[in-house]
């Protein structure tokens, strides 16, 4: 955890000795009374808290904010909703990368049953989100749905958005060249190019049926590889955000 992260209604109040991050604080930051150590807002500013003073229930804090982190770039990832251990992976690892969204979809080939999970129906994903972000050092977390309909998300992709979606089959380049064209190692991506939106749509973990491949084309998108390998969901979602931000210039 390189960032204490905080909900706005927390800063008023101690902290809990029971709360994981009292703990982190006293037994691997080895914080005392007068100790300063890094903190930040969701989604708000970066700082400085002083470990105020120790009680037997909470700890008391006092907070210096710093300045905010920019906006995460506009990439979006569309995921057919995978097993739950697969999607903690995801929802830290995308994060901790920097995407703007993450939606996981329901699919042809994706088990119902995964949308159940109480990774969902807890509120779970949400502290794999911050757990990212705290990796990161940043606050920003990322827009989230899941269960809905892949067809539903497609249709409220923006107008102006570039549109791939990986597949191991049918795709004729690579992802690279689908998301920016003329690709030149020697030319730099143009403004335009840095602020276009992409959406980076992701099948299930038994992949696209021909059917949602005939849909993402209908709706734009074109269909990319990563090479001849093929990945795990959670492993190609990492390799796939990496491209595109070096690609477009995001890193």
């Amino acid at each position: 955890m390189n960032l204490v992260l905080f909900e706005p209604a927390e800063i008023a109040t101690p902290l809990p000795r029971s709360d994981s991050r009292a703990q982190h604080i006293l037994e691997v930051l080895r914080r005392r009374e007068g100790d300063t150590f890094d903190i930040g807002l969701i989604n708000g500013p970066r700082g400085k808290a002083t470990l105020t003073a120790i009680y037997q229930e909470s700890l008391s804090l006092a907070f210096s904010w710093l300045e905010t982190p920019p906006l995460p770039p506009p990439l979006t990832l569309l995921i057919g909703l995978p097993r739950p251990q697969t999607a903690r992976k995801i929802l830290h690892e995308a994060t901790s990368l920097g995407i703007s969204a993450l939606h996981f979809a329901t699919t042809e080939r994706g088990e119902p049953s995964y949308a159940d999970s109480t990774l969902w129906t807890t509120g779970e994903w949400r502290r794999h989100l911050l757990a990212g972000a705290a990796q990161a050092f940043c606050t920003r977390i990322p827009e989230i749905s899941f269960g809905r309909r892949l067809a539903e998300l497609l249709a409220s992709v923006p107008p102006d958005a570039i549109r791939v979606a990986l597949d191991n089959y049918e795709a004729p380049l690579p992802l690279a060249a689908a998301v920016r064209p003329s690709t030149n190692a020697h030319t730099p991506p143009s403004p335009t190019e840095n602020e276009t939106p992409v959406v980076l749509a992701l099948g299930s973990e038994r992949g696209w049926t021909g059917a949602e491949r005939n849909l993402l084309r209908t709706n734009g998108f074109t269909l990319a590889h990563l090479g001849p390998r093929v990945l795990r969901t959670e492993t190609a979602c990492v390799a796939a955000i990496a491209i595109v931000k070096s690609t477009l210039g995001w890193l």
